[in-house]
């Protein structure tokens, strides 16, 4: 008992020396850090995060990619990975952008949307989706950035193929998840599984899939785009064409 007793204390103590009170909080952002690269989705998700809990002016700065300025030391500072998004809660750091938002909607979950159902079975589903979504993005990953990541002398194309292959059926089972959708990922309402996740099906649609080929995934995406978190984090440069909007066009 006694043991339970000193968790509680310090569990206390951490929420309490991160928003400087126990009551509802409305004003720790500016105590907020967030290194970010334009169309990554975990920095968007986070963003969207951060807007959905009415966190607002907290401290942010928009870092290149291209630059290289993911592996600077002011990121090695919070995130030794070298990679974002880097961020962190006065000196608590949390990089993992689920982590991020998994602690934001327990920390303020009396403040702003409600993203998590208070139904079991269904609060089960959403974490499903939720950790789903990384093979959508992994898998996506392998085929945009195949030439990035493998050497050329070591490039296939039959590499090339069952990477499309795979990704082909990954984005056919997210097409069947939201055949009977209400909109939403999971549930009739907004919830953190579409926080992780609108980011993987954007980049999606970003990169050339085809609305008509897959029109579950194009309703929801169409249905959440104009959302305000969602269209206030609209990666900056997505807003301007580039090649990159047919990569995915044989998907």
């Amino acid at each position: 008992m006694w043991l339970y007793k000193i968790k509680l204390d310090i569990t206390h103590s951490l929420c309490t020396s991160l928003t400087g009170s126990t009551g509802r909080q409305t004003t720790m952002a500016q105590d907020m850090t967030l290194l970010w690269g334009s169309g990554s989705p975990p920095c968007w998700r986070v963003m969207i995060m951060l807007d959905e809990k009415e966190l607002k002016g907290y401290n942010q700065k928009l870092l290149s990619f291209e630059k290289g300025e993911h592996k600077s030391q002011e990121v090695l500072d919070i995130n030794p990975r070298g990679q974002l998004p880097a961020f962190k809660i006065k000196d608590y750091i949390l990089n993992e952008s689920y982590a991020a938002c998994i602690f934001l909607e327990i920390q303020y979950k009396s403040q702003g949307t409600k993203l998590t159902p208070d139904c079991p079975m269904e609060l089960a589903l959403m974490y499903q989706r939720m950790f789903e979504g990384f093979s959508l993005l992994q898998k996506t990953g392998q085929v945009l950035y195949y030439d990035y990541n493998v050497p050329e002398n070591e490039r296939h194309e039959s590499a090339r193929t069952r990477n499309k292959e795979a990704l082909t059926t990954e984005v056919k089972l997210w097409e069947g998840y939201l055949a009977s959708s209400s909109g939403f990922l999971t549930g009739k309402t907004f919830s953190l599984s579409d926080v992780t996740v609108f980011p993987n099906i954007a980049y999606l649609f970003r990169s050339g899939l085809c609305e008509k080929r897959y029109p579950n995934l194009a309703k929801y995406y169409n249905g959440l785009k104009d959302r305000p978190s969602i269209k206030a984090n609209w990666p900056p440069h997505w807003k301007e064409s580039c090649e990159c909007q047919v990569l995915l066009k044989d998907i």
